[in-house]
Formats: structure tokens, sequence, C-alpha cells
């Protein structure tokens, strides 16, 4: 909605990709009575070829000019479960499914697609590293491993449990980070990566599966004065200022943004070989899911 709440001058179409379904409608239906032009594009996220065909879509509207060219896409999407035996419709472990791998594939498929000078900004997270919001919040840091192993969903005879849950959904924030890195290192000239970071936002909806006092626990948290704790109504002006502002234009090689300050990655998340093991791990899953 900051974007479509901005001056008509200022002001971009909107493709949104998103779970079918009324949620998606009603954000449609906001934007398109703030001014904006808006296409909706139904896609599960945990389907890679829903991905691709919401990929193809988007392509159909640009050859057909009925949008404007492509210019910035923003990689929001994600869930956090608190069971790594569940599995996306292409076999992989689920959060790295939608938090990262729908991600590549969209972006993957659309990289011919822009017209530059493009951004492409990616939504992370510090729980890479678990700041000290996050491990107040017991989420832990990523104990990163072999991409292809992160991809597997726990055997059947694993017990779920809130450590495991979180070190997946680090691995998979610390993976957009890899994956910025690497991203930057092969799109054509003129197309900026960058990674925004939110900040901790209680009550979207990520921890709804976590326990009510778990729940409790972050809304109390947002109700404080405290660094690096935000809402949607905040952060979401600053994620629309990184994609479209002159200000952030300068932004590339996964620059790190903190809502609305640049920050310097722990050493962990600069690994080039890290980064070209993932680029490599993840033509082979999304060629998997064909």
């Amino acid at each position: 909605m900051a974007m479509a709440n901005r001056p008509a001058g200022e002001r971009p179409g909107l493709l949104l990709v998103g779970r079918p379904g009324q949620a998606l409608h009603d954000v449609g239906d906001q934007a398109r009575a703030a001014g904006a032009t808006v296409h909706e594009i139904g896609c599960d996220l945990s389907s890679l070829a829903d991905v691709r065909a919401a990929g193809a879509t988007v392509k159909d509207l640009l050859r057909s000019e009925a949008v404007r060219p492509l210019r910035g896409l923003v990689a929001n999407a994600g869930l956090a479960v608190l069971d790594t035996r569940n599995a996306s419709a292409d076999g992989y472990e689920l959060t790295f499914a939608v938090n990262y791998l729908a991600h590549a594939q969209l972006i993957d498929g659309l990289l011919d697609s822009f017209t530059t000078p493009a951004r492409i900004v990616l939504v992370g997270s510090n729980t890479y590293y678990a700041n000290w919001v996050r491990r107040l919040m017991m989420v832990p840091a990523a104990e990163w491993t072999d991409p292809l192993e992160i991809a597997k969903p726990a055997g059947s005879d694993v017990s779920p449990t809130q450590k495991a849950a979180g070190v997946a959904y680090s691995n998979s924030k610390l993976a957009i980070l890899y994956y910025a890195h690497e991203l930057q290192r092969r799109v054509p000239e003129g197309i900026n990566v960058a990674v925004f970071e939110p900040g901790f936002m209680p009550g979207t909806g990520l921890a709804r599966q976590h326990s009510p006092g778990v729940q409790r626990i972050g809304r109390g948290m947002q109700l404080l004065p405290l660094p690096g704790i935000a809402s949607p109504v905040q952060s979401g002006p600053k994620l629309a200022s990184v994609t479209l502002d002159e200000r952030w234009a300068h932004l590339c090689d996964g620059d790190f943004v903190v809502i609305d300050k640049e920050r310097d990655v722990r050493p962990v998340a600069n690994d080039p070989g890290r980064e070209r093991r993932l680029w490599d791990a993840t033509r082979e899953l999304l060629s998997q899911a064909l």
C-alpha cells in the first residue's frame, strides 16, 4: 500500500503475485482505491510450477504492453513453519521452498524482461546470525550446510522442535543474502540487487503457528520503543523507498538495509564459495522441479 499511496506522478503500476484468494483481492482493491493500476496474479509459492506460471503471466502482460516496463521486483513472501518434515509440492522443505526457492524461480524467469535501470529487492532478516531481538524470541542463528541438504525435509522419524524450525527459517534468510551477492555477479548491467530487513515485526502472521505465549510476547515487544522493532505501517514505506527512490539508487551487490539504514552484514554472510555453491545447487533444485 505504501507504493499505491504515492503521489500520482511517483506511483508505479503494481503486479501483485500472491496466494490466490480473498486476501489477494482485498489488497488489490485497496491499491486500486488509492489510484494504482493493479494486476493480481494468483500463485502458490510452495509450488514451483505455480511460480513459473506466474512469471509467464508477467511476461505476457509485458509483451502485450498491458503494463509498464518492468523496473522493480520485491521478493517479500515468507513463512515460518514449526515442523520441518513438511514438504512443498516439489518435495523440498517448506520453509526453504517458499522463503528462498520460489523467489529464485521467479527472478530467474524474469531476468530477461527487465528494462534498465531496474532494482531487485529481496526481503532478508537478521535471524541469519540471531541478533538480540531474535535471541529474545528464541530464534536461533543459521546452521549452514550444503543447500541440497537444507532443501530436504526432516525424516518422518524426527520429532519437530522449535529450534529446528528456527534454524530452517534462519538458513532461508542466510540463503537470501548469499543469493543476492551471487545474483548481482550474474545479472545484466543496469539491474541492481539489494536486501531489505524490515525489522522484527510481530503481528504480521509470520508466527501464527507458534504458541499463544510466544505470540503474546511478540505483540508486547512491539509496544516498546526498542531499536530493530517495527510494524508494517512503519516498514512498508521504507521498503517502497528502497525500491523506488533515487536516494537508494546506489544500492547493489546485495547491499543490506535495515529499515532505513545501510548496515554491514556479518562475515558469515559474505562467502563467495558458499554463494557459488548455492547458485549451482539452486539450478539443480529448480531443474528437478520441472
